[in-house]
């Protein structure tokens, strides 16, 4: 990541698929991305070249034995492929990038490097191990109690080691360690799929850790997804794995050529009853530090007494490099208060709802047992609240060795709580005695976003914690009940406002293949997966997920190979859906409905009253509408002309279906005239161009009259709502809603004490049995509203290559301060505004441009830097439209004023 400079041009940010330096790949053509780095205003690039050697030594001669591309005239600097000598299993490969601007040629980069995996099945020599069965501490029922399970292995090394590498898949979870040193800061290792479709596999270099003569490498299986929190319960629905297992080689490279290989057979030593009693990410985990095995995971530890690891099945999944980032430990919080409720039990605020667990110190005596339960509420009388939870135990028990001060965190499970409650602790624990760890995949921050709005900031901030606490290898639904899980629907607008808070562009490519992979022969794609519940429902809404994304990822990171990999198997959902359910080219299956919205009662969890509720053929119909106008999209992207022209006739065709069904062309309304009834086709398009102004009008008044300037849209309305009202002129209607502190609004959930977003508008009352505190879906297109509308940040097309600025100014809103981290670089816009003046300072990242929309309706009122904007040659004015003054800028810092 570091900068070399020449003259005033230099690189950053090297990276390979997205990541840095990234180990074991699994792609032969990787993707290589710069940045480039000036503060010289419109610099472009003109041409690279990328040098990629398989020694560090080689490239640092300019021994380019994998790839010299030499100069390439071109502008791209982002997802460029190697193009060079065939790349085998193991490869190292060491690379720099200089380039040429129009402002002047940079020198070499500083290197970045990339191995290549195991990328056939017969560079595996290893064995599947593990033990199928329960011991008689555990209980294989409903509320599974599985103990972790622990293996090890002694081997000889000889002189002379030159490099020392561990490929492992350990089902669900594993920890590895070699000569007693755990390996990696990865936690929740390694991200949960279907694991008969596909099973990643990670890689460590180890060259550091192993010795010559005798070592030792151990490693312990929790259960994670693999053995289910609820085995042998409704199989109908929860599809089960069977028990932990694992699949590892240890390939040690030796200076004279030679290489040797240790791997996972049935000469490994095995045993269950170990520390880790159970572990069941609904349940929580116990551990008793009586039964630790003092230097199991080293040398000359006496294992005896322990089982022959067996040989077993393997899980029948593709092996494959996990190319999205590991889990970690990603901050850390310190609790805000404790209070004793009843004798020895006490409740501990860490004063933020959050995803992960507590870490504790405590001395006490051998076989004191502590035990902490979670939870994201209180009820009145100060104990845990713990009804929504539904019947997730949560909760960990900890066993005292009774040794000096102890220390402890769960390892195989995580938890989602503001409040701790801990009994039997050993007198009173002191705040300084808990820590929690904030638990989610290890995805940079990309974007900031501040208002002169104190409530929009701190809904935003709400955001931030939901979206973070529900990453976990797949985006889950929320993080503490008996569910957990990777529903569609929740993300389908929801990843586009999270791709501007982090760069989540690995974790939802790898969702995608979850869900290519949860796709049945027929096409049938599901509402959740992995599909680890069994529902195939069959709607446009939730699977529709599939396209959308693909879509993110195309605009958001100039990512276009998710389109390329899935585009056969979006068409086939898509002939899927037409075939079984489309008549009179409309599509008759829904199954959610416009779900969640605000209900008539405060106790109901959805609405039964018909005028709030859109009929479920009108929404599948429209979201047909809209896909297809992706699918042609993806159609022309991949050059496929006959696809794009089949798709395009079936959107006409379904356009005038649904406006002959639907439109009311007196009254200028769909169907019942929800706000979702009227704003689906509006936005997608559906509606005829003359008709739109006064559609439009009965979405403004629907909001302003019935619903008093509130949010009266469920999920899938509120997925289009704001950027909805902004493109048709209304941005501060949208910003009534975002800004309102009373039912129901975002605000609401933030006066009545919520540090996330609520599953319910009236998660306050709501029935219990459905009602998280840490969920995201109602966040519909609000983050993506606050970059793209009022920090006025979009791409034009692909990876923000070309940029629009064009922020909504609200007349209630002061200032907006927004930055967002592209594949190019950073965008800033920060913009202040009273009476007499809007101030505005942009950046504009190096090999990007811009078009920039200033409020005025002529030129002589803008500066730039003090300086009329006419004098400065940089500046193009392209055109005068709706009371904006449009330029075309390139990168750089810029200082706008508007005199009014």
């Amino acid at each position: 990541m570091g900068l070399n400079t020449y003259g005033n041009i230099s690189l950053q940010n090297l990276k390979c698929e997205m990541l840095h330096n990234p180990l074991g790949i699994g792609t032969t053509h990787p993707r290589l991305s710069w940045q480039i780095v000036s503060d010289t205003r419109g610099v472009e690039q003109q041409a690279y070249q990328i040098m990629v050697s398989s020694t560090a030594e080689k490239l640092e001669r300019g021994e380019a034995d994998l790839w010299d591309s030499h100069k390439v005239n071109s502008d791209q600097s982002v997802m460029v492929s190697y193009a060079g000598k065939p790349l085998l299993s193991r490869t190292n490969c060491y690379w720099k990038v200089r380039v040429w601007t129009n402002k002047g040629a940079s020198s070499w980069s500083k290197p970045a490097m990339w191995t290549e995996g195991l990328l056939n099945q017969a560079d595996w020599k290893a064995q599947w191990i593990g033990c199928d069965k329960g011991f008689s501490w555990d209980s294989v029922s409903k509320f599974s109690r599985l103990s972790a399970r622990y293996y090890r292995k002694q081997f000889d090394v000889k002189a002379g080691i030159k490099k020392a590498t561990v490929y492992i898949a350990g089902l669900g979870h594993y920890e590895l360690y070699v000569n007693g040193k755990h390996i990696g800061d990865q936690v929740l290792a390694e991200p949960p799929t279907d694991y008969t479709q596909s099973v990643k596999y990670n890689t460590f270099d180890v060259t550091d850790n192993i010795k010559q003569g005798e070592n030792a490498i151990a490693s312990i299986l929790g259960n994670g997804r693999f053995f289910t929190m609820r085995p042998k319960y409704k199989p109908k629905k929860i599809k089960e794995f069977g028990f932990p297992k694992m699949l590892l080689q240890l390939e040690i490279e030796y200076t004279n050529g030679t290489r040797q290989i240790i791997s996972s057979d049935n000469s490994w030593k095995f045993t269950a009853d170990g520390p880790i009693r159970t572990n069941n990410e609904y349940d929580g985990e116990e551990y008793d530090a009586t039964k630790e095995f003092v230097g199991w995971n080293n040398i000359g530890f006496n294992d005896k007494a322990w089982l022959n690891a067996e040989s077993v099945q393997a899980p029948g999944g593709r092996i494959e490099a996990q190319m999205n980032e590991p889990i970690k430990i990603m901050d850390t919080i310190k609790p805000v208060a404790i209070n004793q409720v009843k004798p020895g039990i006490w409740i501990i605020d860490m004063g933020q709802n959050m995803a992960g667990w507590v870490q504790m110190k405590v001395k006490g005596n051998r076989g004191d047992k502590i035990t902490l339960r979670y939870a994201e509420t209180l009820q009145p009388n100060g104990e845990l609240y713990v009804a929504n939870l539904r019947d997730a135990k949560v909760t960990d028990v900890y066993t005292l060795k009774g040794s000096d001060l102890e220390t402890w965190h769960p390892v195989f499970v995580y938890h989602g709580f503001r409040y701790l409650e801990i009994s039997g602790y050993p007198g009173k624990p002191e705040l300084t005695d808990l820590e929690g760890h904030v638990v989610y995949d290890a995805i940079a921050n990309t974007g900031g976003f501040e208002t002169s709005n104190e409530l929009i900031n701190q809904i935003y901030k709400n955001a931030y914690w939901g979206i973070l606490s529900n990453y976990k290898g797949m985006p889950v639904d929320c993080p503490q009940r008996n569910e957990r899980m990777p529903w569609l629907g929740d993300r389908a607008v929801g990843s586009l406002g999270e791709s501007f808070v982090f760069a989540n562009g690995n974790l939802y490519a790898k969702w995608l293949d979850d869900i290519g992979e949860s796709q049945k022969p027929d096409g049938a794609i599901p509402d959740v997966a992995p599909a680890y519940w069994n529902y195939y429902s069959d709607n446009m809404t939730w699977p529709g997920t599939y396209i959308l994304v693909a879509d993110m990822l195309y605009r958001q990171f100039a990512d276009e190979a998710p389109i390329q990999k899935h585009y056969a198997s979006m068409k086939k959902w898509m002939d899927y859906m037409k075939r079984k359910y489309m008549k009179d080219n409309l599509i008759t299956k829904d199954k959610y409905g416009d779900w969640c919205v605000p209900p008539e009662s405060p106790e109901l969890i959805h609405s039964k009253d018909p005028a709030r509720n859109t009929e479920g053929q009108l929404i599948a119909s429209a979201y047909y509408f809209h896909l297809l106008g992706l699918m042609q999209k993806f159609a022309v992207l991949l050059h496929k002309p006959v696809d794009a022209k089949n798709f395009s006739a079936q959107q006409a065709n379904t356009a005038k279906a649904f406006n002959q069904k639907y439109l009311d062309k007196k009254k200028f309304q769909y169907d019942n005239n929800t706000v979702t009834a009227n704003l689906l086709p509006l936005y997608f398009g559906i509606t005829p161009p003359e008709a739109r102004q006064e559609v439009f009008k009965n979405i403004v008044n629907k909001i302003q009259d019935e619903a008093k300037g509130h949010i009266s849209t469920g999920v899938i309305g509120t997925q289009w709502l704001m950027r909805g009202l902004s493109e048709y002129g209304r941005p501060d209607l949208a910003y009534r809603i975002a800004s309102n502190n009373d039912y129901p609004s975002w605000g609401y959930m933030v006066k009545h004490g919520a540090t996330t977003i609520w599953e319910l508008w009236n998660g306050d009352t709501a029935n219990p049995a459905m009602n998280s505190h840490n969920h995201i879906m109602l966040l519909g297109d609000l983050i993506a509203w606050f970059y793209q509308d009022l920090a006025g940040i979009k791409t034009v097309d692909a990876g923000f290559k070309q940029i629009v600025m064009n922020p909504a100014a609200i007349h209630d809103l002061n200032s907006v301060k927004a930055s967002y981290q592209t594949p190019y670089g950073l965008v800033k816009s920060s913009w202040t505004k009273n009476e007499s003046d809007f101030k505005w300072h942009i950046t504009i990242p190096p090999n990007s441009n811009a078009l920039v929309y200033l409020p005025a309706s002529i030129t002589s009122v803008i500066t730039e830097s003090g300086k009329a904007i006419t004098a400065i040659k940089d500046i193009k004015l392209m055109k005068m439209e709706n009371g904006k003054a449009v330029f075309r800028v390139g990168s750089g810092n810029y200082d706008f004023e508007v005199k009014n």
